[in-house]
C-alpha cells in the first residue's frame, strides 16, 4: 500500500541487530516482547533474510519506475513538440493519450493479483524471485519499441510480475519479524523499492540526454544479471514454511479470501484505491510537468530526487516512530491526508511550489510506508496474507487508472495541471477516514487476531 516515494535506506531500533528471534511454542496470541507465536524463527529488520527481501524491492522499484521517469522523453520521442500553449504542444503527445498509456500499463498490473496471490501457494521466495525477473526482462524488451503504443504494450507485459513481486516482499518482510521489528522491516522494504526508483530518476536526470529513455530503460539488464546472486540472501518465512507443512489441500482460486477476512480486506482495498487516486496521477505526471512544462533542468531535477531521498529517509523514520508509539492508524491516516495536499501543491503553479510540493508528498509517502505495510499485514493471518497483497495491489491499480484517465482528461480541457490535480486528489483524500473502521494492530502479531486460523482450509473459507 505504498506510493512510489524516492526514499533512502532507514535504521532500525538498536537491540533488533543482534540476531534472529526464536520465539517459542505455545498460544496463537503474541505481545509486545514477542513471546508466543508458535515456534517461528523471526528476524531483527537488519538481517540478511529481511536485506534481502529489501534487495529485490530495489530490483522491482528499478524495473517499474523506469516509464515515469522518462515519461518526457517518450513523450518528446513518439510525439511532436512545437511552440504553443497547449500541453499537446508543450509534451509531444496530449494529456489524454499520455494518461491512457499510463492507465494500460498501470491496468497491466491488475495480473498482479493472481502472481501475489501465487505466493500463498507456492511461498514468497519463488514468487518474489520469479516474477521480478521476468518483469525486468520484459521492461528491458520495451526498450527496442518501434511506436509509442509499442511501448506502452510491452512495458505493461512486465508490469505485473514487479508488482507482484513488490507486494510480496513486503508480505515477507512482515512474517520474518516480530510486531516491535515490523514497522522497521517494512520501511527497509520500502527505501529499496524506492532506492531503485529512485535511481532511475537520477540516473536520467544526470545522462538522460546521452541515454535517452530507451538507454536507461536497458539499465534494467543490470539487476537482472544479479538476480541469481540477490537469491541466496532471500529465504522462505517460518510462518509460511509452517503454514504449508500443516496445510491439507490448495486454494480453489488465485487470491482467494476466506469470508472472516472480507469486511477488513473491503475497507483495505477502498483505503489503496482512494490513495492511488492521488499517486497514480502524482507520480506519474510529475517528471513530465517538471521537464516539459515547468522546463526544470536536469540537473535540478536529480538535485530535487536526491533531496527527496533525503526527506523520504527521515519520512521513514518519522513513520516508522510514529507506528510503533502512536498507532498504524493515525500515522497512516494523517500521512495519507498530507498526501493528497502536496499532490495539489505539487501542481499549483511555478517551480517553487512544484518542489515544495513532491518534497512534502515525498516525506509524506515515507510516513506512510511502514505503518500501513505493518498495519495491512498484522490484520489478516499467513493462509491469505499475499492475496490480500495482491488485492492491494488491484485496488491500487484501478485507482491509479481512474485517476489517470480523469487528470489527464480535466488538465485537457482547461489546460491547467492545478485544475485536474484540485478535482482529482482532493476528494480521495476523504478516504483515509475509512482506517478507523480498522482495528489497531500495534503491539500485536496477526497470530493475536486470528488464532484458529494459521492453517489448512480455515484460511480459505
Amino acid at each position: 500500500m505504498s506510493g512510489e516515494a524516492i526514499v533512502a535506506v532507514t535504521a532500525g531500533d538498536a537491540e533488533a541487530v543482534d540476531g534472529a528471534i526464536d520465539l517459542p511454542r505455545g498460544g496463537a496470541g503474541t505481545s509486545r516482547d514477542g513471546e508466543g507465536a508458535g515456534g517461528f524463527h523471526l528476524h531483527g529488520w537488519a538481517d540478511r533474510a529481511v536485506i534481502g527481501v529489501a534487495v529485490v524491492a530495489l530490483a522491482s522499484g528499478f524495473g517499474q519506475f523506469g516509464l515515469t521517469a522518462t515519461l518526457g522523453s517518450v513523450a518528446r520521442h513518439f510525439g511532436h513538440v512545437v511552440q504553443g500553449s497547449t500541453i499537446t504542444d508543450r509534451a509531444g503527445l496530449s494529456g489524454t493519450e499520455i494518461g491512457a498509456g499510463l492507465a494500460v500499463v498501470r491496468l497491466a498490473s491488475l495480473g498482479g493479483l493472481p502472481l501475489a496471490g501465487l505466493a500463498d501457494r507456492l511461498g514468497r521466495r519463488r514468487v518474489m524471485l520469479v516474477g521480478c525477473g521476468i518483469g525486468l526482462a520484459m521492461t528491458a524488451v520495451s526498450a527496442t519499441s518501434p511506436g509509442y503504443w509499442w511501448f506502452v504494450m510491452l512495458f505493461a507485459l512486465g508490469r505485473p510480475f514487479l508488482s507482484a513481486a513488490a507486494a510480496v516482499a513486503q508480505v515477507a518482510a512482515a512474517e520474518e519479524t516480530t510486531s516491535h521489528n515490523r514497522a522497521s522491516a517494512v520501511a527497509l522494504v520500502a527505501a529499496g523499492y524506492s532506492v531503485g526508483a529512485g535511481a532511475t530518476a537520477v540516473i536520467y536526470g544526470l545522462a538522460g540526454g546521452t541515454l535517452g529513455y530507451r538507454g536507461v530503460l536497458i539499465l534494467t539488464v543490470v539487476p537482472l544479471v544479479a538476480l541469481p546472486m540477490i537469491a541466496r540472501l532471500v529465504s522462505e518465512p517460518d510462518r509460511f514454511i509452517q503454514f504449508a507443512a500443516s496445510r491439507t489441500s490448495s486454494l480453489p482460486v488465485f487470491g482467494a479470501v476466506a469470508r472472516p477476512y472480507r469486511r477488513h480486506l473491503t475497507v483495505v482495498v477502498l483505503i489503496a484505491f482512494g490513495l492511488a487516486l492521488v499517486t497514480g496521477p502524482a507520480t506519474s505526471f510529475i517528471y513530465l510537468y517538471a521537464q516539459n512544462v515547468e522546463h526544470l533542468p536536469g540537473i535540478a531535477l536529480s538535485a530535487m530526487v536526491v533531496a527527496a531521498g533525503a526527506l523520504g529517509l527521515g519520512g521513514l523514520l518519522g513513520g516508522r516512530w510514529l507506528a510503533d508509539r502512536v498507532g498504524r492508524r493515525p500515522t497512516a491516516a494523517v500521512s495519507m491526508v498530507l498526501i493528497g495536499l502536496s499532490g495539489v501543491l505539487s501542481y499549483s503553479g511555478g517551480r517553487i511550489d512544484l518542489v515544495a510540493g513532491y518534497l512534502a508528498g515525498i516525506t509524506a509517502a515515507g510516513a506512510f510506508a511502514p505503518a500501513a505495510g505493518a498495519f495491512v499485514n498484522e490484520l489478516f493471518p499467513t493462509a491469505v496474507r499475499s492475496s490480500v497483497s495482491g488485492w492491494n495491489v488491484a485496488a491500487s491499480v484501478l485507482g491509479a487508472v481512474v485517476g489517470l484517465v480523469a487528470f489527464g482528461t480535466v488538465a485537457d480541457v482547461g489546460n491547467r495541471f492545478s485544475t485536474a490535480a484540485e478535482a482529482t486528489f482532493l476528494p480521495a483524500v476523504l478516504l483515509a477516514g475509512l482506517v478507523y473502521l480498522l482495528p489497531e494492530t500495534m503491539g500485536h502479531e496477526p497470530e493475536w487476531f486470528w488464532p484458529k486460523a494459521a492453517t489448512d482450509e480455515r484460511g480459505y473459507r
